[in-house]
């Protein structure tokens, strides 16, 4: 059973930084993606960041672009998130996902990941 823990969360002020981290474990860590994806209240869940397990491809939404960074450890079990420049639309929970199935490029969307971890709230204040 695949498990996500997401952390690193918190409340910061316009213009600062948060590392998210997700650790992943009960899976085999060979081919598979993970994503981070956040939800604002009364909005869809939207995909913000996303890696395969070779790191050879990323994903990043259009609005988080040159200010967020994902990235993995060395044994691939966590996944990091590192968001600068923070605004208070990247405001939301933010989590982390996984599929294990690979190939027809890197999934993006909500709908394509089968693992979800709990949460963590990030709140940026104006």
């Amino acid at each position: 059973e695949v498990q996500l823990v997401e952390s690193g969360g918190g409340l910061v002020q316009t213009g600062g930084s948060l590392t998210l981290s997700c650790a992943a474990s009960g899976f085999t860590p060979n081919n598979y993606n993970i994503g981070w994806f956040r939800q604002a209240p009364g909005k869809e869940r939207e995909g913000v960041s996303c890696i395969t397990s070779n790191d050879d491809e990323t994903y990043y939404l259009d609005s988080v672009k040159g200010r967020f960074t994902i990235s993995s450890d060395n044994a691939k079990t966590t996944v990091y998130l590192h968001m600068n420049n923070l605004k208070p639309e990247d405001t939301g929970v933010y989590y982390c996902a996984f599929t294990g199935v690979v190939g027809g490029g890197l999934p993006t969307h909500r709908s394509q990941y089968s693992d979800w971890g709990q949460g963590t709230q990030v709140t940026v204040s104006s």
